[in-house]
């Protein structure tokens, strides 16, 4: 099976001032730099990273920005995710246009990302705040949005986060993973890398025996919760199998959400009963999981046009309304490939 390189976590930063915006312009370039994109989009992505974070200072409550390397089998690039819940925006596309401006400035700021980006996607709502993604690559790679995608926070005061994600996609299969490893901190950290790493490595099989191979692989961990989700484009189906408090939702095209079910146990200890479950999955329908650290209190309604945006856009936006600070939170979002 081969294995979508998914982003790496990447590091948050809040941009609240000018030099927290520079803070993340000279990251962005020398992420870019070490990602070998060449002088000429270094400079193109600065651009991006400075007129994302100046739009987050004149404009955004709690802004917080999201910058992380983005890889394929033979390419790099670097992703940024700017994350708001300011005023919002009614029309993006109008927003987007060179001289628009709310705040008396020559309003170039959104159509200077667009142009420079390889790849970008938004969603915003007036009085709810914007989430804008954004990928740069070399000006030779032709950039489209992933079927999957996922992001996570660690609590506030760690550096490193006890949840993680994967996505794996071969031999007609389109899985995904999302773990919590127990605790906090390094070592929950360790046991969530550990189940990461058995995933990508784990045979070719339906989500109840990827799940056996994870909880074997981490006998020598603290243990997480975890479960793996199987995408099948042919057969409308969506297979199952989780350990613990993962919660996944499969969300209708007509707005109606069904709850997925997993098992008690915690993978890497004792012997837990592992069983998948398929579900109806249609075209358009989109998965959600997500970790303890995210409530499950959102609702469709409540965001219109969401659930039609990419992946990264719709993690970033329920990760924002609905994550904890006093948890580790993760979300994953994928929709079936067509």
């Amino acid at each position: 099976m081969t294995h979508d390189v998914v982003p790496d976590a990447g590091h948050w930063y809040r941009v609240e001032s000018g030099s927290a915006a520079s803070t993340v312009r000279r990251a962005a370039e020398r992420l870019g730099g070490q990602l070998g994109l060449g002088e000429n989009r270094v400079a193109e992505l600065a651009i991006v990273a400075a007129e994302l974070t100046s739009n987050l200072v004149k404009h955004a409550q709690e802004g917080v920005l999201l910058l992380r390397p983005v890889r394929t089998a033979d390419a790099a690039g670097v992703e940024l995710v700017a994350v708001d819940s300011g005023p919002g925006m009614a029309d993006l596309t109008v927003s987007s246009r060179d001289g628009h401006s709310t705040t008396g400035t020559l309003g170039i700021g959104l159509g200077a990302i667009t142009r420079q980006a390889s790849w970008y996607d938004a969603w915003s709502r007036p009085g709810h705040g914007t989430v804008f993604a954004v990928q740069v690559w070399a000006k030779e790679v032709a950039a489209t949005p992933a079927w999957a995608a996922g992001l996570t926070r660690p609590i506030t005061g760690e550096q490193v986060s006890g949840d993680s994600h994967a996505v794996r996609t071969g031999d007609g299969r389109h899985q995904v993973l999302v773990c919590d490893g127990l605790g906090h901190g390094p070592l929950a950290n360790v046991a969530a890398e550990a189940a990461v790493a058995a995933f990508r490595s784990a045979p070719d099989g339906p989500p109840a025996a990827v799940v056996t191979h994870l909880h074997r692989a981490m006998s020598h961990t603290r243990g997480a919760a975890l479960a793996v989700a199987e995408l099948d484009p042919a057969a409308g189906l969506l297979r199952y199998a989780g350990l613990g408090n993962i919660t996944g939702t499969v969300l209708a095209p007509d707005g109606t959400r069904r709850g997925l079910v997993s098992l008690p146990g915690i993978a890497g200890h004792q012997r837990p009963t592992v069983r998948g479950y398929d579900y109806p999955f249609p075209p358009g329908a989109t998965l959600v999981m997500q970790s303890d650290g995210v409530v499950d209190r959102w609702r469709a309604e409540d965001y219109p046009g969401l659930f039609g945006r990419a992946p990264v856009v719709v993690a970033a936006t329920l990760l924002r309304d609905a994550g904890v600070r006093r948890d580790d939170a993760c979300v994953l979002v994928a929709r079936i490939p067509s």
